[in-house]
Formats: C-alpha cells, sequence, structure tokens
C-alpha cells in the first residue's frame, strides 16, 4: 500500500522557516513540534537559503521547475527522434 504525500501549503512552510530562522530554534526542534520528518524542515530551511540567494551553489526553485520542464522536453524529442528514425527507415525500405 502507498502512502499518499502530504501537501503542505507556502504560509505553513513559511512559518516553519521563519521558527527556526527568526526565532533561533533547532530544524529538529520544529521537525518535532510540527509532527515532521527532520529532513523535511531541513529542505524546506534550505530551499529558501538557496531561493533568497544565501547558498549561490543550490538550484533555486524556479532553477529547480525549470529543470524539469527541460528534462520532460529532452525526453518527448528524444522519442520523437526514434519514432522519426523508424518512420525513415520505413519508407526507406517501401520505396525500394
Amino acid at each position: 500500500m502507498m502512502k499518499s504525500r502530504r501537501r503542505f501549503s507556502k504560509e505553513f512552510k513559511s512559518e516553519a522557516i521563519a521558527l527556526v530562522k527568526q526565532q533561533g530554534l533547532s530544524v529538529n526542534k520544529v521537525a518535532k513540534d510540527l509532527g515532521l520528518p527532520w529532513g523535511t524542515v531541513h529542505r524546506w530551511v534550505e530551499q529558501d537559503a538557496a531561493d533568497s540567494g544565501k547558498n549561490p551553489d543550490a538550484l533555486t526553485t524556479g532553477e529547480r521547475q525549470e529543470l524539469a520542464t527541460l528534462r520532460k522536453q529532452v525526453r518527448m524529442l528524444t522519442m520523437e527522434r526514434e519514432i522519426l528514425k523508424k518512420a525513415t527507415a520505413f519508407f526507406a525500405r517501401e520505396s525500394e
């Protein structure tokens, strides 16, 4: 049985991040208080740092979305190219 993913609003994430950054609470404490895994809150804090330019090595949310879109386009174009190769080979055999 698969668990469904929990979704959190931007406001909820922002409040959790603020507890860590502005209130000075540890990621572990905030996660425990909110009933979330440590990694979830840690990821939110790290992503916020990337989005605000404090971690130039990490991808921003916009860059992540763009990367996902580009990967999807590459998959589609690769599939289309393979179909065209097969169609070309098929019609080349037919014309002989």
